[in-house]
């Protein structure tokens, strides 16, 4: 029997929104003499609840199989970037629910003093306050925004120049489930605090979710009282999850900065969680052409299994978060074995400490995982092109302000 890649393929796209009563097809030609890995989706495709409607989507170099062999495509859903980065996003005012020494300002505040906004290139910043001298005990001010839309699986690329850090300061990239929590899941994607040279990457849940630890993935597992900690359950442990801290001193701090950023990805689907990290000279060129991948990229940072914690169920309605937040429960309680000078109370107070608390981004894109299914006819094989499973599509936007 024919395999979809033992025959030369060219795969030439007819296709409507997306809709399993209405099926699109994509056909092969079997006499073109290429293969599967030339995919041509160069057409105008318009799925359901894209704004705005008609995106050209870029020529695809392969299709991407499950582990149970079924194909599928990482098509892009929404970006981020530029002089609209912000009109997506609320403004976190609350008091930090992390302990920390920061005053989250509003939108409006944030814009008119200076913490964010985007340069005439389109790279949107993002930092701390640092112009103001404090009094001892007085917070920072800051930034936390969390985007208004919510996700139930994707592949979320970030783009970025630099990352915050600095003694005293503690920045996270993040996603983050709505309701009680953390029985809807947070995802760390990036966290590090004061000038640490290793990114750590967490899972928060309910009870009963679990590391695999002979999982195939590049970073340490997290210890507690000298053991991998295995349980993501956000509710011991000091709230700690379990998280893995990448082998790379490249993936946070002054060494990242230096080599000119670089790309932090997030593949969240039913087959797990797991995250890369590049620096600049070594982003792979499918992200860089708007087509990713993750096939091609290699062994993941940091991995969540299936097996034991199941990504569909510990993992529901996340809004993504960028925060810079100072002290309070990880960066206060660490900073007398950081090997910064004083007390982090007392470094608050200069405005020069923070000079490097910022985000610096090109831009971040997710992508939704659509499926495919084929069939083989008497002259090509003929793809239906379906709606993902209802567990993939994006839920109503409800702002999630849960604790950390």
């Amino acid at each position: 029997m024919y395999s979809l890649f033992s025959l030369p393929l060219l795969v030439i796209l007819a296709i409507s929104p997306p809709s399993c009563s209405a099926l699109s097809r994509l056909s092969f030609d079997l006499r073109a003499g290429r293969s599967a890995r030339h995919v041509d989706l160069s057409t105008t495709y318009e799925p359901r609840g894209w704004p705005p409607r008609s995106i050209p989507i870029e020529k695809r170099s392969n299709l991407n199989v499950n582990p149970d062999g079924s194909t599928f495509l990482w098509l892009p859903q929404d970006e981020y970037s530029g002089k609209t980065f912000f009109d997506r996003w609320d403004f976190f005012s609350d008091a930090d629910p992390t302990k920390g020494h920061v005053n989250y300002v509003n939108r409006s505040r944030a814009f008119d003093q200076g913490l964010v906004y985007t340069q005439e290139d389109g790279t949107v910043i993002m930092k701390g306050d640092d112009t103001k001298w404090l009094e001892k005990g007085v917070y920072r001010d800051s930034v936390r925004i969390s985007s208004k839309k919510q996700y139930n699986t994707g592949l979320f690329v970030l783009d970025l120049n630099r990352a915050p850090w600095g003694c005293a300061t503690w920045p996270a990239f993040w996603t983050l489930g709505t309701g009680n929590w953390p029985f809807n899941g947070e995802i760390d994607i990036i966290e590090g605090v004061h000038d640490n040279q290793h990114n750590q990457v967490a899972w928060h849940t309910a009870p009963g979710c679990t590391l695999t630890p002979a999982t195939n993935f590049t970073g340490k597992i997290v210890q507690h009282s000298g053991q991998d900690n295995l349980d993501c359950n956000g509710l011991i442990n000091d709230n700690s999850g379990c998280g893995v801290i990448e082998w790379s001193r490249a993936s946070y701090g002054p060494y990242f900065d230096a080599q000119g950023g670089g790309v932090f990805a997030m593949k969240w689907d039913e087959n797990g969680i797991a995250v890369w990290s590049f620096y600049r000279a070594t982003v792979p060129k499918d992200i860089v052409e708007g087509t990713p991948d993750p096939s091609n990229w290699g062994v993941p940072s940091a991995v969540l299994e299936p097996d034991n914690c199941n990504p569909l169920q510990y993992f529901v309605n996340h809004s993504i978060i960028f925060d810079i937040t100072f002290c309070g429960d990880w960066a206060g309680n660490s900073y007398a074995t950081s090997g910064c000078p004083g007390t982090c109370e007392d470094r608050l107070m200069d405005p020069g400490n923070f000079v490097n608390a910022s985000w610096s981004i090109n831009s971040l894109k997710v992508y939704r995982k659509q499926p495919i299914k084929g069939r083989i006819t008497n002259s090509a094989y003929q793809f239906n092109w379906c709606d993902a499973d209802p567990t993939l599509v994006n839920r109503p936007s409800i702002r999630a302000n849960g604790k950390r």
